[in-house]
């Protein structure tokens, strides 16, 4: 019930509620399963990743959010599933760490996932997982670059990246299309870029 609306709200039953979770632990099972046996290294993405998702997840559980938590796990669950193609599976951490936050909502499967990870102790035994916004800071950005407010390019560029060099990369993206004098050039820090010509 808790994947059909806020707990306070009245829901109308309804079984078919029932075979979207059902997937999404079959669907997380597989994946932790087939990440155990292939015994995968972490990447900076699987990292910040998972602590998104123990941010997400605690932000949703002290607001109460909890329809929302279930739809977190199956967002997240799907970015993991989409990252395992590329990478061959998920590394133990970030498994491990969905198990835990999983554990209060199908403590059945989360219990059985942490002994199938070597763990001889109750997933309950464990501390709550802590984010580390650090780790959860974007590298790549993508941003819009306009020509007087409309959209002519998006480019990818450092979370990091100086003004000059953002205005640079974006004239860059929409040489072709510069015709007039340019009078302003316009950033907003991992925003828009915008160039205002006449």
């Amino acid at each position: 019930e808790l994947f059909v609306g806020p707990p306070e709200l009245d829901a109308e039953w309804d079984d078919r509620g029932i075979d979207g979770v059902y997937r999404f632990l079959n669907r997380f099972w597989k994946l932790a399963m087939d990440s155990k046996d292939a015994n995968v290294a972490e990447t900076k993405e699987m990292v910040k990743i998972r602590h998104k998702l123990v941010y997400d997840v605690t932000q949703r559980l002290e607001s109460f959010s909890l329809n929302t938590v279930i739809s977190g796990f199956m967002e997240y669950n799907n970015k993991l599933i989409d990252l395992a193609k590329k990478t061959g599976g998920i590394d133990k951490e970030t498994i491990e760490t969905f198990i835990q936050l999983l554990a209060p909502f199908a403590p059945h499967v989360a219990e059985e996932l942490w002994q199938e990870y070597g763990h001889e102790d109750s997933v309950f035994h464990t501390r709550w997982p802590e984010a580390d916004e650090e780790a959860m800071k974007d590298d790549e950005i993508e941003i819009p670059v306009q020509i007087n407010g409309k959209t002519r390019a998006v480019i990818s560029i450092s979370a990091e990246t100086s003004k000059e060099e953002a205005i640079a990369a974006g004239k860059e993206a929409i040489a072709d299309k510069l015709t007039g004098n340019v009078v302003k050039e316009i950033y907003v820090p991992k925003k828009i870029i915008n160039i205002v010509m006449k």
